[in-house]
């Protein structure tokens, strides 16, 4: 098999200096097939949404990494800010498969839960998350995005 690099993509926004961890996953057959890491802790088999099959998708992977990352970011930050992240905070994710004028698109909505917390502590987190989160920089001026908080 002959091998080429197709496509390289320099980011605008800055360089990598260090690399802290790459995730490697192997996927085979696309929407309808199975996700494998090369540690084997994800092995996940893939459905199109609404679509037959008992799998995952693309966008609940999507809505779970950022979900996951945007918590880590308010964790990181919330010293620097003098607030404690809440044990029982979630957030709750919505990643859209849409189509428009540009064909095929994505949109997202975080619904970020952050109980105990006031209303000006809970927005100045999420605000500092949202800067600081390697998924939020991803999406930024890339997709819709709506950010909500309850406290």
């Amino acid at each position: 098999m002959e091998s080429y690099n197709a496509i390289t993509a320099t980011a605008t926004q800055g360089s990598v200096s260090k690399v802290l961890y790459t995730g490697k996953v192997t996927i085979t057959g696309g929407r309808e097939g199975a996700a494998v890491s090369e540690d084997g802790h994800l092995n996940i088999s893939l459905s199109t949404p609404g679509g037959p099959g008992k799998g995952t998708n693309p966008e609940q992977l999507f809505a779970a990494g950022w979900s996951a990352c945007f918590i880590g970011a308010m964790r990181l930050n919330a010293p620097k800010l003098g607030v404690v992240v809440p044990g029982n905070t979630h957030v709750e994710a919505e990643v859209d498969l849409a189509t428009g004028d540009a064909g095929f698109r994505l949109q997202a909505r975080l619904q970020v839960h952050l109980p105990g917390l006031t209303v000006e502590q809970a927005k100045e987190l999420v605000e500092a998350a949202h800067q600081t989160c390697p998924y939020s920089k991803a999406t930024r001026g890339n997709i819709n995005v709506r950010i909500d908080v309850a406290v």
